[in-house]
């Protein structure tokens, strides 16, 4: 036997004998209460030894539940007493007070120094300039619509990232959209389509798509022209993204618990309350790339011309390339591409999907950047970038990277005053944001937090704009991605960009030998599937210099 069994068979045995006695002869309250108190315990250590599934339970009885408590709430305790400033994921206080200081319009700086360690390997850094500027007013937004887009919509470069009501409350999704409406920028609705609340306020709405084609789906699922009309033509609504995937669970359809499911939400799209809304892993309109660019056409077309695009995570490269391909081949190419980076966040997921699929925001964005450069796609299409956005330097790093403009999702999520209790997936979320229970919900007071989407929104582009300047730059369109820096295993700072080059205007098109790895992804790509086997080898930079195959600048 354990230690916590003999103890309690000795309280059970004795305790309660000599409880017993004490009551028997002396009567007094004290003992009484002595008496509850070990035959509760004999009660509950009878149930762990003999009925509890629990292994603890039945070699520590009772006692056991002192560890289930402390785990109740040992994330709390780590954050508010045991982490520093920098080491908590996916955002650390630094990252998190920064957010909650901009919404409510408070001081900023910092004092005494930076505390992140800026000799760390992957460190990201910028070089400034001994002639700084200020970015002149009209290159302050950007200008969505290629050349078959009747309807081109001016952009913020910050923008509210794709989250949709169910995952969301009805006060949270009020609170975006009035937060989009006083800071000029779009409120993405996330697959589970526009409901009432994104519309409430007239802030810009950019309507996402997803698999379960929810908001224009038939009764048996599939596509249906008229809802899609209906709700394509609200003035509200600017531009239209197809989802192909999502960063935080590349290959994987969208989860909506049961337990968020209300009746509107049903309702709305068109599902059953009784199990979780699993939306399908491949999009029913978007099976191939041909059929993806069919789609893009047949949306901008139903939509009166409005700039309609596709949302994406990033894994093969070689599998955009088919995109690439077949862009070329029908002529189609959509107004803007998301490109979803595996940080991104989400309200459910598969543990391995979140952790272990998909490309990085940065490195997607470079990578889909220089594709489109080399096949002379660049000026017909705008990229939008997702993952992980809470400072002025992770838009700006975004943006050298190849993007031209920036969503996010769950540092907006903050402005409205998520604490990251990480509990989404639970519809208990403490702060009234990401659950559909109605007294919840109604913590949540929407003038206020859209005020403050608003003001952190606001801030942050101002501090954007700054650091800009500060590169001696007069318009963000000036970034490229060998302005962003990153430190090296050895010490050294090389430019972003390192392992895969940046192609030149349509050099994907001509004849000349193409660098690795871009040659074989080239010749692997077709236009009729999305799958291309992954065989390619990369290697590390590094590798090259020691080996002296290449030298260094």
């Amino acid at each position: 036997m354990t230690i916590m069994q003999i103890v309690f068979w000795c309280i059970s045995v004795l305790g309660n004998t000599g409880a017993s006695l004490a009551v028997y002869y002396t009567g007094q309250p004290l003992y009484w209460v002595l008496l509850a108190v070990t035959l509760i315990y004999t009660a509950i250590g009878l149930y762990d030894l003999f009925l509890s599934r629990h292994t603890l339970n039945r070699l520590y009885p009772v006692v056991a539940y002192i560890r289930y408590f402390l785990e109740s709430f040992r994330t709390e305790i780590h954050q508010y007493f045991i982490a520093s400033n920098t080491e908590e994921l996916p955002f650390n206080r630094e990252q998190r007070t920064l957010v909650y200081q901009r919404a409510k319009n408070q001081r900023d700086t910092m004092a005494f120094g930076t505390q992140q360690d800026v000799l760390a390997e992957n460190y990201l850094s910028l070089w400034h300039s001994l002639s700084p500027t200020t970015v002149k007013p009209e290159y302050e937004r950007i200008m969505i619509g290629g050349p078959n887009c009747t309807q081109p919509y001016s952009a913020s470069y910050l923008n509210i990232s794709a989250m949709s009501y169910g995952a969301l409350s009805k006060q949270a999704i009020e609170a975006l959209n009035l937060g989009a409406k006083l800071s000029h920028c779009y409120h993405n609705t996330g697959e589970g389509s526009v409901s009432p609340y994104h519309l409430k306020h007239g802030g810009d709405i950019v309507w996402q798509i997803g698999s379960g084609l929810f908001g224009c789906r038939t009764q048996d699922g599939q596509f249906d022209e008229n809802e899609f009309k209906k709700i394509a033509h609200l003035d509200a609504v600017k531009m239209i993204e197809i989802k192909l995937s999502q960063g935080a669970k590349p290959g994987h359809g969208g989860v909506l618990p049961k337990s968020k499911i209300s009746d509107e939400i049903a309702a709305i799209r068109g599902i059953p309350k009784d199990r979780d809304c699993v939306s399908p892993t491949i999009h029913p309109l978007c099976e191939n790339p041909l059929s993806l660019l069919a789609t893009v056409g047949q949306f901008r077309e139903l939509s009166g011309g409005k700039p309609v695009g596709f949302k994406l995570c990033v894994g093969n490269p070689a599998e955009f390339l088919a995109i690439c391909k077949a862009m070329i081949e029908t002529e189609i190419t959509p107004d803007f591409i998301t490109i979803d980076g595996a940080e991104g966040g989400t309200g459910a997921a598969p543990v391995e999907f979140s952790n272990r699929l998909g490309m990085t925001c940065l490195d997607a964005v470079y990578l889909i950047n220089s594709a489109l450069i080399g096949c002379g796609l660049r000026d017909k299409i705008k990229l939008i970038a997702s993952g992980k956005t809470a400072s002025a330097f992770d838009l700006l790093a975004k943006v050298a990277a190849g993007a031209d403009v920036v969503n996010a999702a769950r540092t907006m999520m903050m402005a409205l005053g998520c604490i990251q209790s990480q509990s989404c997936n639970t519809n208990h979320c403490p702060t009234g944001i990401a659950t559909q229970d109605p007294a919840r919900g109604k913590a949540l007071n929407v003038p206020s937090k859209g005020q403050r989407v608003a003001n952190f929104q606001k801030n942050t582009l101002h501090a954007f704009f700054e650091l800009v300047g500060s590169m001696g730059l007069d318009q963000p369109r000036a970034l490229t991605p060998n302005m962003l820096k990153r430190r090296g295993p050895y010490g050294l700072t090389v430019s972003l960009g390192g392992v895969v080059p940046l192609l030149g205007v349509n050099q994907l098109l001509g004849h000349s030998p193409l660098p690795a790895p871009w040659n074989e992804w080239w010749q692997l790509a077709s236009s009729e599937r999305f799958y291309v086997a992954d065989k390619q080898y990369l290697h590390s930079p590094e590798l090259f210099y020691r080996s002296g195959q290449t030298q260094m600048n």
